[in-house]
Formats: structure tokens, C-alpha cells, sequence
């Protein structure tokens, strides 16, 4: 241009309604002529404000409109979107392609790793992706700013003393970005962030040589690139050109305006003053400078949006965000000056009742016909728990910022997939695959399912020997659950095993990965039928994987089973699944890029906490701070002074509302510091939202609660004529209710899924040890210890049990057989082990499980109870809460166990814990020796024993007695039945009952 004049550069401010405003201006300006928008061309930031232009012009228009072409900055291939103004043969734009982001993310990863590699410092695939990501964002940030290789080479870390580390990080990246380079070079491609550069500056270059004949707007876009600010003051100059700027702060004072920077340095010191980057104008300011444009001649945009705030609200925003040393002028600022009409607060007690409040406001807002929502938030959980709560009253709105790929039903499947592959099928991981939504869906899904609850039974409890052969195992052994369920499970577990084997038949420990990827891919196919791939998020999923099947070359060559997840967590931390459009049309939910340029009637910013928003600052991992800062690159904070912006853009409308959480799910939360200076400036003008508080406790809660009482169900007199173990019998003395819930109704307790060995797993592990010892070893003291050792160097047994018991578990063995051997030479002899029994006394049919029974010298019985930790105290045997010898006892007097009877007058528990004051496992305890008051005597405890569980009997099934829930709680300390019995919601409130027991 051979003569310059003043720019066409123009803002609109936040209270002006962006998207209405810049097009009822387009609209008066070039709309008299039938084609006159049509001819032109509209750029804009991103595909989000290319929508709500067009949806603002389908407002504002009355009979129709042919609407300007409209281009995306971001898009790669935009020499074509902006084809209106490049038709002329001469403007035709010759620049090499870009490298294919995911070519160049698996090449850099695979540089990082071998470059690893040849250090001697492996690096898992995923920590190699994961870098090779920060790589290339630390890369685009140094190509966008213009910084060449060669500048960064000649920055000296040392003098800048910086730590070891840095040093190494500066060199690692120097040494992969040549590499990279030189890869490039070979391909005769280019970086995107190089092509947009060139891009832009031949454009421009073009446009100044032979300005188009139709209008140009670069409109809302704030980018602060070198390459874009010269695109925007070439349009600015151009004869029908336009800039249109969105929430620049035209009523800033000057001095102010020039305290934000950036500075040069002092041509004396060389020191430079730091710029206010997390200022929410600072970006507006270097745009500006590197355009060479005053603020000053920044025209205000001839249109204003309908649905935006009061002027009076830009100015109390314009002081509330002023920089530190300024924030002191507050107190002398008029009431008005601190006025914020129209906004209101809301802070909820967590997050839970923060997304139930900001539903139910955006609920009433609706009521109003033609009425436009818009709630904003980073916090995308926060964002799914609105969206689940709007569904109460089928609300369903589009949340544009979308959705992670591993939040998504297609997602969950397939790292259930990987995660149960990594570790050999595990239980909790084959289950957690096998239960999935997904797997079978269809006609066959209820009889899948029931096939699955069966094998979740078999693996309740420690977990198998790995791989599918631990499964097998348990099914083949006949001594493990019942033969019933083994049987049910048998056929279609084979069915099951066949589908996994091709995967579980590839080399283990370390995978080739094109035969991975395909193997997985069918195995996915294959459980779903097919139906993972279908809906947005399984088309992600499948691209995905085709992306990686057809670069299986550039991936981890070889990768092992454990880094699987993780390395699938980390493509998939990246991927948003945007549904397709069809929720409310009057209500939306953006995140912060999504919310630029919009504009709604009501706008809700939520999620106001540190970490939130502003999102917390994410080092760079490859370039020290000081390294950036010498070179210019925008520093870390500069997404304060972003989120800020997006924060006062937002708040351009006529009602707002902003919402935070005392408590996230990370615990008690930091109130953002936007919100905070808000608060600071306006004080008490700033109010809270007058009834959303209440409203969010009253919705899920009643006017008045009903407290529970404590159960104490009556089972009728048929119900309570059952049969009963011995073991059963202190169940039903000190926790009726327990009783009640396994006996009549039914209900067994079951172990967790993948438990650790609990008390009752290791008993039985022992008591099988002993069994077989003495049945089939006939009580040799060698045969018991190679019988440890060879459960102990069993592949399928526990590893806690090889490993952390194995010590004690051997020392307490090693006792009982000394102490059986030194019993049989005084003449006390094992009869039997593990003998069940069983008589009829009170009317019921009693049976039982002796350990082992001795026959003592004098013809009597001696009956043995083995324990893993300590036994019942002799006082809870004399207060009848602990039966079982005595009982067994008297079975065995009645003749119950089979050619066995006798006198019994030996009780004991025989314990593998330590005794108190002992450092030697193994110990007997007996309830007829110790102290006076607290022993029964020998020939008395059959008849005590029996007498205890006759008044059981005559209360509980002869009788009607209920049968309350821990009746002796201090008796009752097993915890299976508490949640039915809804343990929480009475215990501790209730009166102490007849027996003076809580």
C-alpha cells in the first residue's frame, strides 16, 4: 500500500452482545444488496463462533439472508476455507503440507524412547507419549513466537544457573528438535504451526499487493501470534477491511493501560520490568503492539447485542481486575463504581449441591419463553453432574465442550479391556469387562449376565492363580464352592476361554504391537458385536485404533502387558466426544474456549475455585522457566490472564450468575481469585443468589424425616423351626437380627472380589492342612511341615501368604505338631479331625464341626478347636456368647459323632497366634482353667453350654421373641448384615434395651 491510512479496527465490549452485534453491523452495512453479504468473507477464532454468528444472523434476519463466507483460523487447510478471496490464479498459495499430527506424535515419542534407550534410562511408552506431547507444544509455542532452533542454541544455561536437571531437559530437547527437523526435511513436510505462519504471511503478503474487492472481517479473534497480529493489521488496512476486537478495555486510563507491558529491557541494567501477564487485557495490549495499532484508535462497533449488561458493569469489571499496586483505589470508589446489578453469587457446600443448584436455576430461567441459558465451566465432572440433574425434568443439554473418551461407555470398555489383559485376568478386572453395558447387549444379555453373577461367585475371595488356567483351576476343584455352581459355570466358561485365548496366546511379557492392536480390535468386536463402534464416542475409538494399526510401525515396537492402560489413558486423556446437536435449544453448557463469543440471557459461570478457574498452571517439562522468560515465550501464567478474560467476557450479560463449592472431591476447595477480588471491590454489593441455597437443601429433602427404628423383624412359628450348627448358636444369642437374615431369610455374606486372605480364608486354608496331616499322614511331625511347604510354593496360593505369613504360619505348625507329638506320649490320642457330628437337643436339630477330638488317657474326650488369631475370652464363654465347645461337647456325649463317644472333660482352644508376653507362635487356651471367676469347671461345661442354648431355643424358636439387631453388640462384632439392617441410621440414638444393652 502506497499510502496508509487510519485502520478499520473496532471492539465490541463484553456487555455488547458479541455474535448480535457484529452481525445486525454486518447486516446494516452490506445487506442492501441481495448479494452484498454474500460476497464477503468473516474470520473467525474457531468452529464454536462460526456457529453462533450464523445463528445470530438466522435471529436478526427477517426475510432471509445470504450469508458471508466464514473461515476458522485453526483450520489447516484454511487457504481453502478463505478460497473467496485466493480465486485469482496470481494469489494461489504454494506451501508445503503439514506433517499428520498423529505421525508426528508416535515419531517423537519413538525418538524420546530410543534417545531413552541408548542413555540407559528406559521410559515406559506411556511417559514417552505423554512427553513427546509437552514436546510438541513447547515446539508449536517456539514456532508461533518465531523463535528458530538457532536462537534457542545460543542460550547458555549455565548462565543462567540453572539446576542439573534443567540443563539436561534444555540439551534432551535440542537433541530430539534436530532430529525432528531433520525428519521434516526427508518427508518435505512442515510443522502446522509453521504452515499457519507461512500461511498467514502470504496472505497477507497478497492482500497488501492486490487487496480484494469485497469486505474481509477478522472478527473476535484474540490471538496474540506475530504471524496472526500482521494477518489482522494487513485486514485492517485493507480498502474494505475490518477488525472487530471482543472485550477490549476501552475505559482503562492510559498510564494504566501501559503499567500492563510488555517492557523493553533498560538499555543500561539490561533489566526488564515483568509484564502483568495474568491480566485480563494483557493479550488485548500485544496483540495490539505487535499490529503497531494505539488503542487509541480503536473505533466502538456502531451495533450493540440486545441481550447484553448495563455499560456501568465493563467499568466496576475494568476496576475489579486491575493490577496489584492499583487495587488500593477501591476505597475511594463511589457506590455505583462498585456495583456488579444483575450478578449474584452462589456457594454450595460441595459439588454436588453446586450442580444441583445451578440445575435448578437454569430450570427456572427456562420457564421464561424465548429465554437463553448458558451455563460455563472448566470443571467438566461438574459439567456431567448439571447435565445428569437437568435430566430429572428431560432437559437434555449439549455440553459443547464434550466429553473424555474414558468417561464414555465405549471408553470404559475398552480399558476394562486392556486393564484385564495387563495383569493376566484378574478377577476384579475380568468381571468389571465381562458385566459391561456393552458385552452382549441384546436378546442373550439376561442369560449372559446370569452365567457372569455365577462366576462372580466362584472368584469371591483371594484371587486365583493367574490367567484364564487359575479359572479353570477353581472350576476343576472339587473341594472349592459347590458342585452345583462349578457345574452351571463349566460349559460356558469353555465357551468364554476360547474368545480370549488368540489374545492370551501372544507372547507374554512383551507384545508386537500391530499383532496387538489387531488382536484387540477383534477380541472388542467380538464382545459387543460389534456395537462398540457405533456412536460418536466408538467412532473416535475406531479411528483411533485404525490411525494406530496403519502407523503400527511408528508405535512401541514391542510393549508390555502392565503400561497397556496407561498408554491407551493417555491418547484417550486428549479426546473429546462431542455428541451430536439436539439438546434444548434455549440452554447450553460451554467449556471456556467453547463460551468465547457467546451470549445468552442468563449465563451461569460455576466451578469458581482455584484449579478450576483459573485452571491450575501445568509446567513445561522440557524448558525452565528462566529458558522461556530469555527467549520470550509467553509464560505459564498467561492462561490466568486468559481464564480471566473468558471470565469478564462471560459476565457480558444482562444476569449472571457465579457459583462455587466450599468442598470438591479433593476435599475443601480455594475460592478463585477472580471471585475473591469481585468480592473484595464490591463487598456488600455483590449478593447471593436469594433462594438457590434453598432451594437445593429443600429438593431432596423432606419437610420432616421418620427415624429408623432398630429391626427387630418376628418370623412366624414355621419360619423359626429350622436346623442350626453349632457355630450359629452365638450368631443367635448376641445379633437375633444376624441370625435372622442368614437362617430364615437366607441371605449369606460374601467375600470381595480379589480380597486380601482374611481370618476366616487363612482358618480354612489351616484347618485343611491339619485335616490332611491327620488323616493322611496319620500325625507325623514331618509330614505336617512339607505339607505347609508345598501350599506355601503352590503357584495358585496367595502371594500374602507365601510371602507375610509364611514365617508365623510355620512357626505355629511346628508347635501343634510338638505339642501333638508330646500329647501322644503321655497318652492322650487324636481320634479324629475334622469329624462332623450331630444330635437332636431342646427339639432342634443341632450339628457341628469338631477340629479335632482327642482321646485322653482315661477314656474321656478332649475336644480341640483350632484358632489362626486369638480365642474367646474365658469370661464370653461364661456369659454364653461363645458355645461352640460345650455343644460340641454334648454331641458327642449324645452319641453324635460316629464311633465316638464318651465323657467329655478337655476343652481348649488351640491358638497359632502369639501369647501375651510371648514371642513364640502357638498356645492353649481353655475356658475351665485361669482365674476363679471367670472359668467353668470341667464337668460343668456341657451342662452350662447346654443350658445357655436351651433358653436360646425356648426365646427364638420355640418362642416369639424378635429377633433384634445387636442385641450384645460387644458380643456381635461381625459386620455382614449391618448395612441391611441400616446399622447407621439407629445405632447409638436408640434406648438401652430390656437386657440394659445398647
Amino acid at each position: 500500500m502506497s499510502e496508509r491510512r487510519a485502520p478499520a479496527i473496532y471492539n465490541i465490549a463484553a456487555h455488547g452482545g458479541f455474535a448480535d452485534a457484529l452481525a445486525q453491523g454486518l447486516i446494516d452495512r452490506f445487506a442492501k444488496d441481495v448479494f452484498g453479504l454474500a460476497r464477503g468473507l468473516v474470520i473467525l477464532p474457531n468452529n464454536r463462533a462460526r456457529r453462533a454468528l450464523q445463528e445470530a444472523f438466522v435471529r436478526l434476519s427477517e426475510a432471509g439472508l445470504l450469508l458471508p463466507q466464514m473461515a476458522v483460523i485453526g483450520d489447516l487447510e484454511l487457504d481453502e476455507s478463505i478460497g473467496v478471496a485466493l480465486d485469482g490464479g496470481e494469489l494461489a498459495l504454494d506451501i508445503p503440507a503439514a506433517v499428520d499430527p498423529m505421525d508426528r506424535l508416535l515419531t517423537l515419542a519413538g525418538l524420546i524412547e530410543r534417545d531413552r534407550a541408548i542413555r540407559g534410562d528406559a521410559i515406559l511408552a506411556k511417559d514417552a507419549l505423554r512427553l513427546a506431547r509437552e514436546f510438541a507444544r513447547t515446539l508449536d509455542q517456539l514456532t508461533v513466537e518465531e523463535i528458530s532452533l538457532a536462537e534457542l542454541r545460543k542460550t547458555e544455561p549455565e548462565s543462567l544457573d540453572l539446576s542439573r536437571h534443567w540443563q539436561d531437559s534444555y540439551r534432551f530437547f535440542l537433541t530430539i528438535a534436530e532430529k525432528w527437523q531433520q525428519h521434516l526435511d526427508q518427508l518435505g513436510r512442515i510443522d502446522e504451526a509453521s504452515r499457519r505462519n507461512q500461511l498467514f504471511n502470504q496472505i497477507s503478503q497478497n492482500w497488501r499487493a492486490s487487496p480484494p474487492d469485497h469486505f474481509i472481517v477478522g472478527a473476535g479473534i484474540t490471538t496474540s501470534a506475530p504471524a496472526i497480529a500482521r494477518f489482522l493489521e494487513t485486514i485492517s488496512f485493507l480498502p474494505a477491511g475490518m477488525v472487530v476486537l471482543p472485550d477490549l478495555d476501552m475505559i482503562m486510563p492510559d498510564d494504566e493501560w501501559d503499567l500492563l507491558g510488555p517492557f523493553k529491557a533498560d538499555p543500561d541494567s539490561g533489566a526488564k520490568k515483568r509484564a502483568q501477564e495474568t491480566h485480563p487485557q494483557y493479550h488485548m495490549k500485544l496483540l495490539l503492539d505487535r499490529m503497531s495499532i494505539a488503542r487509541a484508535e480503536v473505533m466502538r462497533w456502531p451495533r450493540t447485542g440486545e441481550s447484553g449488561a448495563a455499560a456501568k458493569r465493563s467499568k466496576a469489571l475494568s476496576n475489579a481486575f486491575a493490577i496489584p499496586k492499583l487495587t488500593a483505589r477501591w476505597q475511594s470508589l463511589e457506590t455505583n463504581e462498585r456495583s456488579l446489578a444483575g450478578v449474584r453469587t452462589l456457594e454450595a457446600r460441595n459439588s454436588a449441591e453446586e450442580a444441583q443448584g445451578i440445575a435448578l436455576l437454569a430450570r427456572e430461567a427456562l420457564e421464561e419463553p424465548q429465554r437463553r441459558v448458558a451455563i460455563v465451566t472448566p470443571d467438566r465432572a461438574l459439567a456431567a453432574r448439571i447435565s445428569a440433574h437437568l435430566e430429572r425434568w428431560k432437559i437434555t443439554v449439549d455440553d459443547t465442550a464434550g466429553q473424555l473418551l474414558s468417561k464414555e461407555p465405549e471408553g470404559v470398555f475398552f480399558l476394562a479391556l486392556l486393564a484385564a489383559l495387563a495383569d493376566d485376568f484378574p478377577p476384579a478386572e475380568l468381571l468389571a469387562l465381562l458385566k459391561h453395558p456393552l458385552v452382549e447387549a441384546g436378546e442373550g444379555r439376561l442369560a449372559w449376565l446370569e452365567q457372569v453373577r455365577r462366576l462372580d461367585l466362584l472368584l469371591r475371595g483371594p484371587r486365583p492363580a493367574p490367567g484364564l488356567d487359575g479359572i479353570d483351576i477353581l472350576l476343576r476343584d472339587p473341594n472349592y464352592r459347590t458342585e452345583t455352581l462349578r457345574k452351571a459355570v463349566q460349559p460356558w466358561w469353555s465357551d468364554v476361554r476360547k474368545r480370549f485365548e488368540p489374545i492370551a496366546a501372544l507372547p507374554s511379557g512383551k507384545y508386537i504391537w500391530a499383532e496387538l492392536l489387531s488382536a484387540i480390535r477383534e477380541l472388542a468386536n467380538d464382545l459387543t458385536q460389534g456395537k462398540i463402534w457405533a456412536g460418536p464416542a466408538g467412532r473416535e475409538l475406531a479411528a483411533l485404533l485404525s490411525d494406530l494399526e496403519s502407523r503400527s510401525e511408528l508405535g512401541p515396537s514391542t510393549i508390555k502387558s502392565p503400561e497397556l492402560p496407561g498408554y491407551f489413558e493417555t491418547w484417550f486423556a486428549t479426546i473429546s466426544v462431542r455428541p451430536a446437536y439436539g439438546g434444548h435449544p434455549r440452554i447450553a453448557l460451554y467449556g471456556l474456549l467453547e463460551a468465547r463469543l457467546q451470549q445468552a440471557d442468563l449465563v451461569i459461570c460455576c466451578g469458581l475455585n482455584e484449579g478450576s478457574w483459573p485452571q491450575a498452571v501445568t509446567p513445561d517439562p522440557w524448558l525452565a522457566p528462566m529458558i522461556r522468560t530469555s527467549l520470550g515465550l509467553p509464560a505459564q501464567e498467561r492462561q490466568i490472564g486468559l481464564s480471566a478474560h473468558d471470565l469478564v467476557g462471560a459476565m457480558g450479560a444482562k444476569n449472571v450468575i457465579l457459583s462455587r463449592a466450599h468442598r470438591d472431591s479433593g476435599g475443601p476447595a480455594i475460592a478463585s481469585r477472580f471471585l475473591l477480588r469481585l468480592k473484595a471491590m464490591c463487598g456488600d454489593n455483590l449478593k447471593e443468589h436469594p433462594v438457590a441455597a434453598s432451594w437445593i437443601r429443600a429438593i431432596d429433602h423432606p419437610d420432616e424425616s421418620t427415624p429408623v427404628d432398630r429391626p427387630a423383624p418376628v418370623p412366624s412359628r414355621a419360619q423359626r423351626q429350622i436346623r442350626m450348627s453349632v457355630t450359629q448358636v452365638d450368631r443367635l444369642i448376641a445379633d437375633p437380627y444376624a441370625f435372622y437374615a442368614n437362617k430364615i431369610m437366607g441371605f449369606a455374606s460374601l467375600d470381595m472380589i480379589d480380597a486380601d486372605p482374611s481370618a476366616a480364608w487363612r482358618g480354612t486354608i489351616i484347618h485343611d492342612i491339619l485335616d490332611k496331616w491327620a488323616k493322611d499322614d496319620n500325625y507325623d511331625p514331618s509330614g505336617l511341615k512339607k505339607r505347609a511347604e508345598d501350599f506355601l510354593n503352590d503357584r495358585s496360593s496367595h502371594p500374602l501368604m507365601r510371602s507375610l505369613w509364611a514365617p508365623r504360619l510355620m512357626q505355629g505348625l511346628r508347635w501343634i505338631a510338638e505339642s501333638v507329638e508330646a500329647n501322644r506320649k503321655a497318652g492322650r490320642v487324636p481320634a479324629a479331625s475334622e469329624i462332623s457330628g450331630k444330635a437332636e437337643i431342646a427339639g432342634v436339630k443341632l450339628s457341628g464341626i469338631a477340629d479335632r477330638i482327642d482321646l485322653m488317657p482315661d477314656g474321656s474326650l478332649a475336644i480341640v478347636d483350632y484358632k489362626t488369631g486369638g480365642p474367646p475370652s474365658n469370661r464370653a464363654v461364661k456369659e454364653g456368647f461363645n458355645l461352640q465347645l460345650g455343644l460340641l461337647g454334648a454331641i458327642a456325649e449324645l452319641g453324635g459323632f460316629d464311633d465316638l463317644a464318651g465323657q467329655a472333660t478337655g476343652f481348649e482352644y488351640w491358638s497359632l497366634a502369639k501369647k501375651s508376653g510371648s514371642d513364640q507362635f502357638g498356645f492353649v487356651q481353655s475356658p475351665t482353667k485361669g482365674r476363679a471367676d471367670n472359668i467353668i469347671a470341667a464337668d460343668a461345661m456341657v451342662d452350662h453350654a447346654t443350658a445357655c442354648f436351651n433358653d436360646a431355643v425356648d426365646q427364638y424358636i420355640a418362642g416369639n421373641t424378635p429377633m433384634t439387631a445387636k442385641l450384645h453388640p460387644e458380643y456381635a462384632r461381625y459386620a455382614d448384615y449391618d448395612q441391611l439392617m441400616r446399622l447407621e441410621e439407629w445405632y447409638g440414638r436408640t434406648a438401652l434395651d430390656e437386657g440394659g444393652h445398647e
